[in-house]
């Protein structure tokens, strides 16, 4: 029981944090006030929200470059406001979405930065510090890279190194700002589950701001939920879409949340109803390219067109007018109903 309880201890605690900017000596533009926030070790939290609703404000303020306008953050009990650089860089470590364009340093010495609060004004590394330099390549599985020079990277390795770098800084709380951000989506998947991973294993808490909704409902274990002028909204991925928050939060005329699928769905201009017959991966599919190309889909008779999926032999009948017409895919099925068609 003793495990269990240091393990949910609060690692970063917001007390009635308001956050903005001073305009002049008297004025001053709020954001947003009365923020009580909480992260656990081992917990990794996702902020997420709109353009413009604070989230890059936030984030400086907990980090304590950008000061609070009233209230607090304490990273393990610690103020922050009130600490010199050193101190903060030993609470807590910072990865940013600037790309790393320094080409004639290695990877090795990249990450060995992450040990500069805890070494003298020469710099020097103790043994500890090339262990936790170790541990921290190894970590994120770049250990037999150490020697290369960053420019021979990819971004997605590139993006490891820092965050090895803040692994050596050995932190409790990790914060990190679109670190997806220049990936590709394999990059992306795996930043988000090499992250997931290390709140586990290292025991640390991890907050990241990210506009990956897909991606952070899958990794997140807390998500905050940042709208403009609105409280912020915190809970598990699951419970923010089944109330409905995510949904509100995004909403747009463009697209629409999919509570079903946790994607955001683009509204097409709807002409005309057209029944399909079928469903499961192969019905899902379907139903997107004919909602693509302008159909209300339903599973009612309507009008004189259906389309009857065959599963088994992966074929589209077209019934139309009492003939049926036979398609191999999609494509084919498409350019079949565009011929036939009565839409505008």
């Amino acid at each position: 029981m003793k495990e269990f309880k240091e393990i949910r201890k609060d690692i970063l605690v917001t007390q009635n944090l308001s956050i903005g900017y001073k305009q002049g000596k008297k004025d001053r533009l709020c954001l947003l006030s009365d923020i009580n926030l909480t992260i656990k070790r081992g917990e990794m939290v996702c902020l997420l929200g709109p353009n413009g609703a604070g989230k890059s404000t936030l984030m400086r303020t907990i980090a304590g470059i950008q000061t609070p306008l009233s209230g607090s953050t304490l990273v393990e009990g610690i103020p922050i406001c009130d600490r010199n650089f050193k101190e903060i860089a030993q609470l807590l470590s910072i990865v940013l979405t600037e790309r790393i364009d320094v080409g004639n340093l290695t990877v090795y010495h990249i990450v060995s930065l992450g040990r500069h609060p805890y070494t003298s004004w020469m710099g020097r590394l103790s043994e500890d510090d090339k262990e936790k330099i170790k541990w921290a390549l190894e970590q994120v599985g770049l250990l037999h890279y150490a020697d290369n020079f960053i420019n021979q990277l990819s971004d997605g390795e590139r993006q490891r190194v820092m965050i090895a770098k803040a692994l050596a800084q050995d932190t409790p709380l990790i914060m990190l700002d679109e670190p997806t951000a220049h990936l590709d989506l394999p990059n992306r998947v795996d930043i988000m589950r090499l992250l997931h991973r290390l709140a586990r294993e290292t025991n640390k808490a991890i907050l990241l701001s990210t506009h990956e909704l897909d991606l952070a409902l899958q990794a997140a274990d807390i998500i905050w939920l940042m709208a403009r002028s609105e409280p912020i909204k915190i809970g598990a991925p699951e419970d923010l879409v089944l109330n409905g928050s995510i949904e509100e939060t995004f909403r747009n005329k463009s697209f629409n949340f999919d509570r079903k699928t946790g994607n955001f769905i683009m509204n097409y201009q709807k002409k005309q109803s057209i029944q399909v017959l079928g469903n499961d991966v192969m019905g899902f599919w379907t139903q997107r390219a004919l909602s693509r190309e302008g159909y209300q889909v339903t599973c009612e008779k309507v009008g004189d067109c259906s389309v009857k999926l065959i599963e088994d032999s992966m074929e589209w009948e077209v019934i139309q007018n009492g003939s049926t017409t036979s398609c191999v895919s999609i494509q084919e099925l498409l350019a079949h109903l565009r011929k036939n068609s009565s839409l505008d």
